[in-house]
């Protein structure tokens, strides 16, 4: 139980409060007063001390009251740790082919290709930042493919191992690597999925093309990812039609802009998602692509910790002492000033 940010472990002995009512009676019946035959006799005008004469039997309430509360072990953490419980298991599956060198998710200010601009993103997606919270508590792995696929993290929850990994990714360049064979990206992502132990499992598929290579068939490795249990979100990266893409030029030794015709089977891809439970994204852009995460980021979203304290101040010895100084101070009133005669 928590009041004011202050912590009760014991709260029910606050019930121990409900004593001030014998207490006060007993108090008030006590023995101290004066009979008199006619209340002519009284004095005409209360003077201070019978005014004030409430004052001890009200400061005995307050220890009583004080002390209920001591007994509820008031306190109020101050340094906490995190405990994790179980998260959710999520594989990153990127497509590194050749037309991911393309230049239409570029931001305003800084020409990025689709690759540059989906690693900036799933970094912010695992660490926070760009309007995504983060994912500490999720085990997260990293999967590319052109024409094979490759595990380029495991399942972890050392996410700075995994961002360095997803940094290193690189376009292939050698032609007899070059290729999109979504199916295999897949499969090899829910081979790694199937080892992890959460009850939440997550595939992220993400390319710009079409796919033309591996011996999985797309559709195929969503029907493996819906018998496992996986949850697939598919992401159409880039735009169709034309877009701009830098390439070598054989004359000069440099490179130059040059535009060239990029497709994306969407249809594919929404089958895939809808096969294994998930939703089809496209995007645009480099604020569309962010715009995707922090959707898949508030589906996925779950509390799965919480804040435990591990050191307190205890605030029962200042209770314990209000209650002493109350008795020290209504035995001292009742002794002196404000005496009851016998």
């Amino acid at each position: 139980m928590t009041v004011w940010g202050v912590q009760l472990q014991h709260p029910w002995y606050l019930l121990a409060a409900l004593a001030v009512i014998p207490a006060v009676w007993l108090a008030h019946r006590a023995a101290g007063r004066v009979v008199f035959s006619s209340i002519d006799a009284l004095p005409a005008e209360a003077t201070w001390r019978t005014r004030l004469a409430w004052v001890p039997d009200a400061l005995f309430a307050l220890a009583i009251v004080a002390l209920a509360v001591a007994l509820a072990g008031p306190r109020k953490g101050q340094r906490d740790s995190r405990i994790r419980t179980e998260g959710v298991a999520i594989a990153m599956v990127v497509d590194i082919s050749g037309s991911m060198r393309a230049l239409d998710l570029s931001e305003r200010d800084r020409e990025l290709t689709r690759l540059d601009a989906v690693k900036r993103v799933f970094e912010q997606f695992v660490l926070g930042g760009g309007g995504l919270k983060g994912r500490p508590d999720d085990a997260i792995g990293l999967v590319s493919f052109a024409r094979y696929a490759d595990t380029r993290s495991p399942l972890t929850l050392d996410h700075g191992n995994l961002v360095t990994a997803a940094r290193a990714l690189e376009i292939v360049t050698e032609e007899s690597e070059d290729g999109t064979a979504v199916g295999e990206g897949l499969a090899l992502a829910i081979e790694r999925l199937r080892e992890a132990p959460m009850r939440s499992r997550v595939a992220i598929v993400l390319t710009d093309g079409v796919s033309n290579m591996g011996e999985i068939a797309p559709l195929a490795a969503a029907e493996l990812a819906r018998d496992a249990g996986v949850r697939v979100y598919t992401i159409g990266a880039g735009t169709s039609g034309m877009a701009p893409i830098r390439v070598h030029d054989p004359f000069t030794g440099g490179e130059r802009l040059v535009s060239t015709r990029v497709e994306i089977d969407e249809e594919t891809m929404r089958a895939i998602a809808e096969r294994a439970g998930g939703k089809y994204f496209r995007a645009t852009d480099a604020a569309g692509l962010r715009r995707v995460y922090q959707e898949i980021d508030r589906l996925e979203r779950t509390e799965i910790s919480e804040v435990k304290f591990f050191e307190y101040d205890q605030y029962y010895g200042r209770f314990v002492l209000a209650a002493m100084i109350a008795v020290a101070v209504a035995l001292l009133l009742r002794g002196s000033l404000l005496r009851r005669l016998p």
